[in-house]
């Protein structure tokens, strides 16, 4: 039966409505997040969805942490089947503004956590023949103004996710990466950058997504079955690659214009 799957950042968010979906099919949950009352709120959900599971505390930038959570699998579940690396946090500054702590904290948690929670579950992954699920961002192929640093990270988890779907493909892993747009989620509370008018603009964003992380995680279900590598859970996003696939430098210009409305907001005050 392959039913063991391991969640990080599963405390809040996108994180928490991955396992709640997982559980309503009786999947038995390895819950990790920094929010260990939100881990234990999680895990109160997932046994009311029919689910089962533990919580341990993790921090993705701490490789040993990782090996220390895969070896709980290992004796709790015997394996693992699937990993969901889905811990990160928010950022923006423009690239002036930013200082190079932004960068290595956005750096060390949005991209290095996924490759060493790759590289600490891979044994297992070989093993049971399991699956790969990395959370990027709409920002991995889309570079919006004011986040150089945010893009960066998931442009690199995405670059990842397409260096393992290569790789292990011979040894029978799956991979797939998740580019959702912005939504309806807590991921502003971790929100780090110079500006406070950036995060407000950020925050508008979110307000104005049509679709809850509950929605996504449904998505992502029918299209990891379906066997989707690069999954797009919202329709504009969908519609926003197709048009930088086609005419990039549109793209670019309409970009160029938001940085500059950007900025004449942070200098009015407003």
């Amino acid at each position: 039966m392959h039913d063991r799957m391991m969640i990080t950042g599963a405390g809040s968010g996108l994180g928490r409505e991955i396992a709640l979906r997982w559980a309503r099919e009786g999947w038995r949950l390895a819950l990790a997040d920094v929010n260990e009352a939100g881990l234990r709120e999680t895990l109160d959900l997932v046994r009311a969805s029919g689910g089962e599971g533990f919580v341990q505390r993790c921090d993705v930038r701490d490789y040993s942490q990782l090996i220390a959570l895969a070896q709980a699998c290992e004796e709790k579940f015997g394996g693992v089947d699937m990993i969901v690396n889905n811990a990160g946090v928010a950022s923006g500054g423009f690239f002036a503004e930013l200082s190079l702590e932004d960068w290595d904290w956005q750096i060390a948690v949005n991209l290095m956590g996924v490759v060493k929670g790759c590289k600490a579950f891979l044994p297992l992954l070989e093993r049971s023949q399991g699956r790969i699920v990395n959370i990027a961002s709409m920002a991995a192929l889309m570079q919006g103004p004011g986040m150089s640093n945010y893009n960066v990270a998931k442009a690199g988890v995405l670059a990842l996710s397409e260096s393992l779907l290569v790789e292990l493909r011979q040894v029978g892993v799956a991979v797939h990466v998740v580019c959702p747009s912005f939504f309806q989620t807590n991921l502003l509370d971790s929100f780090r950058g110079p500006n406070p008018l950036m995060k407000a603009q950020v925050g508008k964003l979110l307000e104005g997504s049509p679709i809850s992380a509950a929605d996504i995680a449904d998505y992502l279900h029918e299209r990891i079955a379906a066997g989707e590598f690069l999954i797009l859970p919202h329709e504009a996003g969908r519609e926003a690659w197709k048009l930088k696939c086609e005419a990039p430098q549109l793209l670019y210009d309409e970009m160029a214009g938001m940085a500059v409305k950007m900025r004449a907001k942070g200098r009015s005050g407003s």
